[in-house]
């Protein structure tokens, strides 16, 4: 993922930071508790797409 693009990528709901999780290869949006995919290194930034953090999961 390039950093210069994670740099300037926010979340498309509340424009809040994104944290990248390299492991899950996901943009985690820890205001909205959020997780958009990265697919081939190119981030999937549609709330349909996201996947809702559970409860006890941290980021």
């Amino acid at each position: 993922m390039d950093r210069k693009l994670l740099e300037i990528l926010v979340c498309p709901l509340c424009k809040g930071p994104l944290v990248h999780d390299e492991e899950a290869q996901e943009l985690v949006c820890k205001a909205d508790r959020l997780a958009y995919p990265i697919r081939d290194d190119i981030p999937v930034m549609l709330e349909d797409e996201a996947r809702r953090l559970a409860d006890d999961e941290e980021v």
